[in-house]
Order: C-alpha cells, then structure tokens, then sequence
C-alpha cells in the first residue's frame, strides 16, 4: 500500500524498487563507494601493479584502415553524444581516446565504460563519493596503496583513473569468470543484488554504436 492508501500490484511494486534502484545512482551519489577491500595474491598483486604502472599515451595504432576508419567513426558519434555533459571539444576528444585505449587495453567494451562511468560519476572528473572513491570511475583510494604508488591524489588525473577502473573491473571479471553481472555488484560493493548492474546496463545502451547490441 502505498502513501495515499491504495494497494500496491506486484508490477507497480516491482517498477517502484527498480525506480528506487536507479536513484542510488544518480550522478550526483557515488555507487563505487562500498568497494571492499580484499586480501590479495601475491602474483595477483604483482599483476595488477605492473598493468598500472605502464604510462603509455593512449595513441592507438591500427594495422588496416578499417579498423582506423571505424574508431574514427566512433570517436565522432560518442564525442556528440557527450557534448552536453563535456562542452570543451579537445577535452571531450581526450577523455574518450584515453577511455578507448583503456578500456581495450582491459580488455573491457568501451561502451560498458562509459556506462559505469555515467552511473558513477555523471562525467565529473573530481567527484568524490562518501566513502572516498575519487574521479571517473570512483576507484577507492586503498587501491593506490595496494597496486599503485600511495599517491591517492592522482586518483583524479583522468588516464590514472581510468587505467585503475579498467584493470579493478577486469580483475573483478576475471575473478567472477567472466560474470559480469557478479563483477559488477563486486565493482560496487553490491555482489549479488540487481540495481547496480541493472543501471550500468541500461547506460551502456546510449554508448552502443549502430547495429551494436
């Protein structure tokens, strides 16, 4: 039953608790800030270091002209559909060549990591959840000390960031075997409840490329 009295259907509960689902992630909130911080393996640690400490420029090279061609055509369509939240074409245009060079550097869909970027951060460079998580894709702090250098403060410059996101979502896949719901919910601290994964997936649909799925 809701406020005024009247019953409640299963379907419009159903639509409301996926309602409320979503707006623990609006932009403005932080859903990475719950990352539990887990005992890693030595060669999982050394592993995840070395894949965050390599600084090459996010400057792809392509061996046919179609592969190129088509990042172009990629680079252009997501550059418009992220005008309105990054006005500034030359910051727009590095933001995504960093994030698609990331991004298949993990191994991970660009799509998708615009669609976490979106559900945690709404594209803000400096957001900073409750908990502490920081930037882009609102990576905790503890990691720096775990696989990085310590300086939490570099959190916030846009290719450490991404390149953190990146490597802990692939490391959370590949833990998950390649469960990416369950990776997910372990990327925000929720594994094993729908709204997280529920709202990265349903952004990642405005990141898809025509004929994408």
């Amino acid at each position: 039953m809701n406020s005024s009295g009247t019953p409640l259907t299963p379907g419009r509960r159903s639509l409301m608790l996926s309602a409320a689902g979503l707006l623990l992630c609006l932009p403005r909130t932080a859903c990475a800030g719950a990352q539990v911080e887990e005992p890693l393996a030595d060669a999982v640690r050394t592993a995840l270091a070395a894949s965050v400490a390599n600084s090459a420029p996010p400057r792809p090279r392509f061996d046919q002209i179609d592969e190129r061609l088509a990042y172009l055509r990629w680079l252009g369509a997501m550059s418009e559909k992220l005008k309105k939240r990054k006005s500034e074409a030359q910051i727009r245009i590095e933001f995504l060549e960093t994030l698609w060079y990331e991004s298949k550097r993990a191994g991970l869909e660009p799509s998708l990591v615009l669609g976490l970027v979106q559900v945690e951060s709404g594209f803000r460079k400096y957001a900073i959840s409750i908990a502490g998580a920081r930037g882009y894709m609102q990576v905790m702090p503890f990691w720096a000390k775990l696989i990085g250098d310590g300086q939490a403060s570099r959190l916030f410059h846009m290719q450490t960031n991404l390149r953190f996101g990146c490597v802990i979502l692939r490391h959370y896949l590949d833990r998950e075997q390649g469960d990416l719901y369950l990776a997910l919910g372990r990327y925000n601290g929720s594994r094993g409840r729908p709204e997280y994964p529920r709202a990265v997936f349903a952004a990642r649909k405005q990141w898809l490329m025509p004929g994408e799925v």
